[in-house]
């Protein structure tokens, strides 16, 4: 949703009583139209409400962003004009209200009334009238039957978006919109360190929690349905981490060595940090992140589950200012991106990122890989990654990469064919999140 031009006042700056919807339309007005993220937003109005109502909170947030530009397709029809200042969190409100008609189980009396009664608890009284017309124009005109015949708004997806899925994967992309769309599974993985793997399952098994297993995974269960992660069997205890399963392939796929000094390069939340260590013993391990607060999340991580680390924070593109010269074995770089693979777990991704933004990660990313190359000891190697599946970021980040530096190809035993350039997971491969990876290994000097 395109900003007004004229200055909309934040509806969460003195805020009402709690309502349910009131507070869905907040968050969902301070992401399209602040840029605020979902885990800025959300998270400050669940705590308004009580557990059941937290998930519904974040359900009805999720599925409006979802599908966001056919409930704007239908809305554009009933508003004659867009409404703006302090009235534009109406418009918020009404794809609410339509989202609720159309894709929940939500009755057409208590979607319509509760809605309109929202508008008292943002302080909008006067747009009830408004509100109460448009959704029984809605239900009246039976406008949910009135899809729109073009393919961008049907995938739910901004148009620079699926323009750049289309032009890279014209074969994939009627399997991969839905996916993208689809709720994302719940991965754990088992710390080995603190319970084993069967006894985990016991667990989960006694507390009547339906799971999973994946055979690339030893150490991860998938859980389909679940609410409070803290809840689970062994949180405080650190007997499991939440990760997905394509990141759980990160630890394995750098394959540190005992002995070995491994820096693993933006690190936070420190998810690959803690299972490098669960995989290899007696590693040094570094992890770097560029912002405090992130740091402090892998800190407060590897506490829980019963590992330390050297943290340092640090731009990851200018090591002089905090690296000791001590080069490394093995580098994980997982590279800031546009996330583009998670999308289906964080649909707020979708409208916060725009076109223009791409060319600048890129660049970023390049910066950031000169730099940890001249870290990594000859005879090394390093894991790029990312949770993006845009070829920019990956293959060609990769390719534009080798093409200016000398000691660097691509490892042999990650390819799977001369033509390979690192492994690209789509979303909802094997219930996994999109995720890129290419193994790369520096010239020996005494080799060549």
């Amino acid at each position: 949703m395109r900003k007004s031009k004229t200055s909309n006042k934040n509806p969460s700056s003195s805020l009402s009583p709690s309502n349910l919807r009131g507070d869905a339309a907040r968050v969902l007005f301070e992401i399209l139209e602040s840029g605020k993220s979902a885990r800025e937003s959300l998270p400050a109005m669940q705590t308004r409400h009580k557990d059941q109502d937290k998930a519904w909170l974040q359900e009805m947030v999720f599925g409006v962003l979802r599908q966001l530009p056919v409930l704007q397709f239908w809305l554009r029809q009933l508003l004659e004009t867009p409404l703006k200042g302090k009235n534009k969190i109406a418009e918020h409100l009404l794809l609410l209200g339509m989202y609720q008609l159309v894709f929940t189980r939500v009755g057409q009396h208590a979607a319509v009334s509760e809605t309109v009664n929202a508008c008292r608890a943002l302080k909008i009284e006067g747009m009830k009238g408004l509100v109460n017309a448009v959704l029984r124009n809605f239900i009246r005109q039976d406008m949910a039957l009135n899809k729109p015949d073009d393919a961008q708004i049907l995938s739910g997806l901004p148009k620079w978006l699926y323009k750049k899925l289309l032009l890279a994967y014209p074969s994939q992309l009627q399997d991969l919109l839905p996916e993208m769309d689809m709720k994302a599974p719940l991965w754990l993985r088992v710390n080995r360190k603190k319970i084993a793997f069967e006894d985990f399952v016991e667990a989960l098994l006694q507390n009547n929690i339906e799971h999973a297993f994946s055979e690339q995974h030893p150490d991860a269960i998938i859980l389909s349905k679940y609410g409070d992660i803290t809840a689970l069997p062994g949180f405080t205890q650190g007997w499991f981490a939440v990760q997905d399963g394509a990141a759980q392939l990160a630890a394995a796929y750098l394959d540190a060595q005992s002995g070995e000094h491994i820096l693993d390069c933006c690190a936070a939340p420190g998810g690959k940090t803690s299972h490098l260590l669960e995989l290899t013993t007696n590693i040094h391990l570094t992890a770097l992140d560029i912002d405090n607060t992130r740091l402090a999340r892998i800190s407060e991580n590897l506490e829980r589950l019963g590992h330390q680390a050297k943290l340092i924070c640090g731009d990851a593109s200018q090591p002089t200012s905090w690296w000791d010269g001590q080069q490394f074995d093995r580098i994980l770089l997982d590279a800031p991106c546009s996330a583009t693979g998670i999308i289906r777990r964080h649909p707020d991704i979708k409208w916060l990122r725009k076109a223009d933004d791409i060319k600048v990660l890129v660049q970023i990313q390049a910066a950031i890989f000169d730099a940890m190359w001249l870290l990594l000891k000859p005879g090394g190697v390093l894991l790029y990654a990312t949770c993006s599946i845009l070829p920019e970021e990956n293959m060609q980040q990769v390719d534009a990469f080798l093409a200016r530096t000398a000691d660097a190809r691509l490892d042999p035993d990650f390819c799977h064919d001369s033509t390979s350039m690192g492994r690209q997971i789509l979303p909802g491969q094997q219930q996994m999140d999109g995720f890129y990876y290419c193994r790369l290994l520096k010239s020996d000097v005494n080799n060549g």
